[in-house]
């Protein structure tokens, strides 16, 4: 009987381990071909979440129960304050983090009729219009933000305001401007950015200093998180 079941048995080993060579190289790369994608630097929903998309557009208007401010001095009080600003960009590019995303600013509003000056002889502020657009932003994992206007021109803004002698426009440039993305409320903030008048009458301040926080800003209905 022992001479009849060992060849059976040396077979039934040898099917098996047939077996398990055809199976085993089948499943090993199943199992090494499945990776987690790397997080970008722009994310939405949360810290690690859904990647926001190349062509995305995204908004943010002035955090809630702020200014955006034009003084004309880092320490002064005195220029022109709005209640309502926004600005609008085109993610163009989110690579893995960390790293720094790119972004086309097309438009950079502020809302004339939430707009007051408190400068002697000013009445009212008529508009304030950003020029030379669009400018490239760039957000960086690390928190820190550029504004960038096109080669050979500069960020230049023409704040018209209404004065006891008629109507003004002072216009002011500045080469770039720098900034500050945090996730604690999805904001981006600007802090005494500064401008230096071009043109305008002498009721125009010779430099500007521009502050602004926007927040949230959000991809659609989604807060936008840099990782």
């Amino acid at each position: 009987m022992r001479t009849r079941t060992a060849p059976r048995t040396r077979q039934f080993l040898t099917l098996t381990a047939a077996v398990a060579a055809l199976t085993l190289p089948a499943a090993v790369p199943a199992v090494a071909g499945t990776a987690v994608a790397d997080t970008p630097v722009l994310t939405t929903g949360a810290i690690g979440g859904t990647p926001v998309a190349v062509g995305d557009v995204l908004t943010a208007s002035l955090a809630s129960g702020t200014a955006a401010t034009f003084h004309s001095s880092a320490t002064g009080s005195s220029g022109v304050s709005c209640t309502s600003s926004q600005f609008t960009v085109a993610v163009t590019d989110n690579p893995t983090a960390p790293g720094t995303a790119t972004e086309t600013l097309t438009a950079h509003t502020f809302d004339s009729g939430s707009c007051t000056s408190n400068v002697t002889g000013v009445l009212g502020v008529n508009g304030i219009t950003v020029h030379n657009l669009p400018y490239t932003t760039t957000v960086s994992s690390d928190g820190a933000v550029a504004v960038t206007p096109p080669s050979g021109s500069t960020v230049r803004t023409t704040v018209a305001l209404r004065t006891l002698l008629g109507s003004i426009n002072c216009v002011y440039e500045a080469p770039r401007l720098t900034g500050t993305a945090s996730n604690d409320g999805n904001s981006i903030a600007f802090t005494d950015q500064q401008f230096t008048k071009v043109s305008g009458s002498g009721l125009c301040f010779a430099n500007g200093y521009f502050t602004a926080t926007y927040a949230p800003v959000t991809d659609g209905t989604e807060a936008v998180y840099v990782n």
